[in-house]
């Protein structure tokens, strides 16, 4: 039990919570990279295909804005917010356009998907909530300005 305890205690830290964060970003990074790679001109980069205009027009008609500008959004959405989370950078913003996208598709796409949707949107709440985590952009960027700070003898509120 000594071994498991060790464990437990170290996960508990800054470094388990970093591990949890980082997981979490990949782990929503992965699956809308992977989305908005079925809705481009293969060989493109956000050159949307003609398949996803179609599907945005009949199948997910539903969505409150015009089918173009919905696939358009969807698409970029899709390689633009899961970059940044990789990068941990800007995380909480990332992972609010993936909340709202995830929301997007539960209620107006696949209503019947909830329970994945429930888990994407778990994992954006808790980079929303607690930020990238020590193994992000996020957190080096912060470090690097309260280092400056305490230089110029600003303290960080």
């Amino acid at each position: 039990m000594r071994a498991w305890e060790r464990v437990r205690a170290a996960l508990a830290g800054p470094a388990g919570e970093g591990l949890g964060l980082l997981a979490a970003r990949i782990g929503l990074a992965v699956v809308f990279w992977r989305s908005g790679r079925t809705k481009v001109v293969e060989g493109s980069w956000l050159q949307v295909s003609d398949s996803t205009r179609f599907l945005f027009a009949e199948e997910y008609a539903g969505v409150p804005l015009p089918p173009d500008l919905a696939a358009t959004l969807a698409t970029w959405g899709e390689f633009a917010l899961p970059l940044l989370l990789l990068a941990g950078l800007a995380t909480p913003v990332a992972a609010a356009g993936i909340l709202a996208m995830t929301l997007v598709i539960q209620v107006f796409v696949y209503p019947a998907a909830w329970p994945t949707h429930l888990l994407w949107s778990a994992l954006a709440l808790l980079l929303l909530s607690r930020g990238g985590g020590m193994f992000s952009l996020d957190a080096m960027l912060r470090s690097l300005t309260d280092r400056q700070r305490t230089r110029q003898g600003i303290a960080r509120t």
